[in-house]
């Protein structure tokens, strides 16, 4: 039994099983990294116990993106938080859209895409959510 595992309501102690508060300072960079980007992780079943999210932070470096790829099954929120997101998706990463500062992103399963940092001099910070780790 871990300290995840469910456990009778009636026995719950919910100063260890409630809420969990993950600090700036706290944040698990030893997570999958992309050259041109820094990952952060915030929740994960690791460190909180979820189960069906994950969330961290993503910077772009400057003129940077990733390759077309997706996420299986998973559906993914980003939240711009400063800089210019460009999008590409599709088949062929035919469609594109831009978000900015206070815009959030939706890509759901199987969408092939690639994110980009739409400025040649400037980072591009956002917060993403998955369904899943």
């Amino acid at each position: 039994m871990s300290e995840f595992d469910p456990v009778p309501p009636e026995r719950v102690d919910w100063r260890e099983h409630g809420v969990k508060i993950v600090r700036t300072g706290q944040l698990d960079s030893n997570t999958t990294q992309t050259p041109g980007m820094n990952r952060a992780a915030a929740i994960t079943h690791a460190r909180t116990g979820a189960n069906k999210l994950w969330a961290g932070t993503v910077v772009i470096h400057a003129n940077a993106k990733t390759g077309a790829h997706h996420h299986g099954d998973l559906e993914s929120v980003v939240y711009v938080i400063s800089g210019k997101a460009r999008m590409r998706w599709g088949e062929h990463l035919e469609f594109t859209a831009e978000a900015g500062p206070g815009d959030f992103i939706y890509v759901p399963p199987y969408v092939p895409h690639q994110e980009i940092n739409g400025s040649r001099d400037e980072p591009l910070s956002c917060v993403l959510v998955r369904s899943g780790q």
